[in-house]
């Protein structure tokens, strides 16, 4: 592959006082991640340089003010501040949130209009972000208004994917959100994502319950016999290799998630704590059922150790790798299925 063949890559950069520039200046560092991808990130070259300047970093970067005068081989920024940016590592601030949202919201315009391929998000502080023009949770939210299809957080990682029924809610709110609808939306688009994005030809997948053991037969609530399982013997009826639901507390620990493609948890922590507790550093945020690909690291703004050279970016280049290998799987996939014959032809060979 030439590199004007390259899979252009735009960044958000975060929170400008977190680790997010941190670590896509170190994920670019080793140049040999510019022979396989074109990168844009969206942001300042001065406050990149700020950056380069305080890690002591040999990373090089070439700053646009157009899509086309992007180039392969090179760190592109797109400079969307002229005004100066005072940073304060760790601190939550309005302004900061700003730069945040207006990265976000450019890169997610050119995702939408093709001039990149893919979308990496560095981390955002959910306080900071908000706004009378932006009030969303976090970037799923607003990805899922702005592109077509319905998102799905899937954590992702090389021998374990985890998607969730409901993601940013509170604890309180999360029984009365998960309908039979919603069980069989979200299964389904896990199920379309194993296909398109994964290249797994009949995914199994399993699910947790959403009360402690399942709710023990109704002794501790009714959630999982009223609503969970009437929905997934629906779903196998249908011929969908669905399987649960289990106990949370064991399915982990006893390495029983390995027997499945994936597993779809029933709210954020029931999911997220043993991904991370099985992955961390390796996991991917990606957010599967939509028209384009978006990935971010699996952790958030670092506020705690932003601005000592800390950061570890190999979470965030992961990121990169994946949504390059989803674009493709996805793109090879819509090929056959246009072209059947072509599929056919090759199987023969």
């Amino acid at each position: 592959m030439g590199k004007s063949d390259q899979i252009k890559v735009g960044i958000s950069i975060g929170d400008p006082n977190g680790i997010g520039g941190e670590i896509i200046l170190k994920a670019f560092e080793d140049t040999r991640m510019l022979e396989l991808y074109t990168p844009v990130i969206y942001g300042s070259t001065k406050l990149l340089s700020h950056y380069i300047k305080v890690f002591k970093l040999k990373t090089k970067i070439h700053g646009i003010t157009s899509i086309d005068q992007v180039i392969p081989g090179k760190l592109n920024v797109m400079r969307l501040f002229k005004e100066p940016f005072i940073v304060k590592w760790g601190e939550v601030s309005k302004e900061a949130g700003e730069i945040a949202v207006k990265s976000f919201q450019t890169v997610t315009a050119a995702l939408k209009n093709s001039e990149i391929d893919v979308l990496v998000t560095a981390p955002i502080h959910k306080e900071s972000i908000q706004s009378e023009d932006f009030n969303f949770p976090g970037h799923t939210d607003y990805l899922n208004q702005e592109l077509e299809g319905e998102s799905l957080m899937f954590m992702v990682a090389d021998n374990l994917r985890v998607g969730l029924l409901t993601d940013h809610l509170p604890i309180s709110e999360v029984p009365k959100n998960i309908t039979a609808k919603l069980i069989k939306t979200k299964i389904g688009t896990i199920k379309d994502s194993l296909k398109k994005d994964f290249g797994i030809v009949k995914p199994k997948i399993a699910v947790l319950g959403i009360n402690p053991h399942v709710g023990d037969n109704g002794v501790i609530g009714t959630d999982d016999q009223e609503t969970l399982i009437p929905a997934l013997e629906d779903l196998r009826n249908d011929g969908t290799l669905i399987f649960g639901p289990y106990a949370a507390d064991t399915f982990f620990g006893n390495k029983n998630h390995e027997n499945f493609d994936a597993v779809l948890a029933s709210y954020h922590d029931q999911g997220l704590v043993p991904f991370k507790t099985i992955t961390f550093g390796n996991g991917v945020n990606y957010t599967a059922g939509l028209s384009h690909v978006r990935t971010s690291p699996d952790h958030g703004t670092g506020f705690d150790i932003a601005g000592k050279g800390e950061a570890d970016p190999s979470s965030f280049i992961e990121a990169i790798h994946k949504a390059a290998t989803i674009f493709k799987n996805r793109s090879s996939y819509e090929e056959l299925a246009t072209n059947p014959l072509k599929n056919l032809s090759r199987k023969r060979r």
